[in-house]
């Protein structure tokens, strides 16, 4: 029962804080660290008994698998170095520097204790970032570092993390062994990823059915984790080599309803995955103030906001000299190189906010040695872990748009340009080939300008997005949701006198809901002003 109750709070949850991101119009990520925060005061909560480790293989492997799938590998590349220096640089600074600050404020916390804190909340999270970024047109490059280095960034504050929960276990530590083998598990994690990604395309290639391929898609992830932790390397790497290789390929290989199916299937279970650790944390939250009751109030909260003040400062003073260094560098050695702009470098200073790979980590903390005895301060970490996630997923993130507003960063668009530029030559590739195949045929011409002019259309669609439709293009946008609605109502109504069966409605709603959901939102009726369509029928 208590698992159903734990489904039960998780996906009522989930509709509710999704339901409050979509309405206010934040990151969902901001809504569900509200809620695991007011879940944490409720009194009494029924406590959930759950294996640690569990948190990690059943969260992490999809989280960053779906990241990698979406991760440009030529942006990636042209970025290599902003993003390494953010993602192993940072990671490692950022550990330290939490350590050190935990271990000054609390002396008798170990230092492996201390530096399991800072691996857990050096890696930033750049789901909530992106998405405000999203909206406002931020420069592609500032985008593609961020979500670069939430990437791999992920993999080497877990491998960290790794690390220090091993000193911690063992209470040993050598620096220079501790290195190499960071070494041998990265470049074996990723030889794994990269290895197993080829063998699941190999499989892919001859699957054919969409249900199928849908379910092999959601066991690599696991797979490369699982088989690269039996081979004592880095499942994190593995999973982000897999994702970012069969990403690449994934265009050649993958059908378009699998691809579709696929999309939906991968967001809700990203979704689901976050709302569950944000609800476990919540259910934890209450017994785990309770056993800090050992601390002064006024020291727990000064502990908080110095590990908090700490991880944000460090991104600040390590991005500046990060930017620069290596451009003056390249300058002495006579590189080009441009210099980046400091109002953009400042957003990319403010977006560290911390989400749920932090969380899990902090969840996955073993319970007790292997002498039986506590995990010192697993409580404390998993606080303070709390902290920082709420202070800057939800302070940082809230005055994000903000700051770039005072900042007048935006406005660039060349992903959209070159979006418009493909689909241009498609869509010119498109109408070539229906006139060969008229030619061909032997058939007039005229036959296809139904055809020709839903192409024709689909580029001013295209072309309008993100700008203001034009009134024709509005009033075409308006009749086409429409006609969309009035199919559906007659669709319904069949099926509603037993004219057609489930199945058929089924399947012709699934159609219209695909055609409407490449259409640009519709303006309200009479938002058009007479005389704008009068101009713009002159100007036709």
């Amino acid at each position: 029962m208590a698992v159903l109750e734990l489904l039960l709070v998780l996906l009522l949850s989930a509709v509710a804080l999704g339901w409050v991101a979509r309405h206010f119009k934040f990151p969902y990520p901001i809504a569900l660290v509200a809620g695991g925060a007011v879940l944490g005061l409720v009194p009494n909560l029924p406590q959930v008994a759950f294996d640690p480790q569990l948190i990690l293989v059943a969260v992490l492997p999809p989280i960053l698998y779906q990241a990698a799938l979406l991760t440009s590998w030529s942006d990636f590349k042209a970025n290599i170095r902003p993003i390494g220096l953010l993602a192993i640089g940072l990671v490692a600074v950022t550990t330290l520097a939490v350590g050190a600050a935990l271990k000054l404020m609390v002396p008798d916390v170990p230092w492996a204790v201390a530096f399991v804190l800072g691996a857990i909340v050096s890696p930033p999270d750049a789901v909530a970032a992106t998405a405000i970024l999203s909206r406002v047109n931020m420069p592609r490059r500032i985008v593609t570092i961020l979500e670069g280095e939430s990437l791999v960034n992920d993999a080497s504050g877990l491998v960290l993390y790794k690390f220090a929960v091993a000193a911690v276990l063992t209470g040993a530590f050598s620096f220079v062994e501790a290195t190499g083998q960071f070494a041998l598990v990265s470049a074996g994690g990723i030889a794994v990823g990269v290895a197993l990604a080829h063998v699941f395309i190999a499989i892919h290639k001859r699957l054919g059915d969409p249900f199928i391929e849908v379910l092999t898609v959601l066991t690599i992830p696991y797979t490369a984790y699982l088989v690269a932790e039996a081979l004592h390397v880095s499942g994190v790497l593995a999973v982000v080599a897999a994702g970012l290789v069969r990403g690449r390929y994934a265009p050649e290989i993958v059908s378009a309803e699998m691809r579709i199916m696929a999309r939906s299937v991968w967001n809700l279970l990203v979704f689901l995955l976050n709302s569950l650790v944000f609800t476990l944390i919540g259910l934890q939250l209450s017994d785990v103030l309770e056993s800090l009751g050992r601390y002064p109030t006024g020291l727990l909260a000064a502990i908080s906001i110095v590990v908090t003040a700490v991880a944000i400062a460090v991104r600040f003073a390590w991005v500046l000299p990060a930017a620069y260094l290596p451009r003056w560098l390249a300058q002495r050695l006579l590189v080009q190189a441009a210099p980046p702009r400091k109002s953009e470098l400042l957003i990319i200073g403010w977006c560290g906010m911390r989400g749920i790979v932090s969380l899990a980590a902090a969840l996955a903390l073993p319970l007790t040695l292997p002498g039986g005895q506590p995990f010192p301060h697993r409580d404390l970490i998993i606080f303070l872990t709390f902290v920082v996630i709420v202070a800057t997923l939800v302070g940082q993130g809230l005055t994000l748009t903000p700051l770039i507003r005072r900042l007048k960063v935006g406005s660039d668009w060349s992903l959209h340009d070159e979006q418009l530029r493909v689909r241009a030559a498609m869509s010119a590739a498109a109408l070539a080939a229906i006139d060969g195949a008229l030619a061909a045929e032997g058939v007039p011409a005229h036959w296809a300008d139904g055809l020709k002019g839903e192409i024709t259309e689909r580029i001013a669609l295209v072309a309008s997005d993100g700008e203001e439709l034009t009134p024709r293009m509005e009033l075409v946008t308006r009749l086409r949701h429409a006609a969309i609605q009035a199919e559906r109502r007659e669709l319904i109504r069949l099926w509603r006198e037993n004219a057609i069966g489930d199945e058929v409605m089924h399947h012709l709603m699934e159609m219209l809901d695909y055609e409407q959901a490449h259409l640009p939102a519709a303006t309200p009726a009479g938002t058009t002003a007479p005389t704008n369509l009068a101009a713009s029928r002159a100007g036709d």
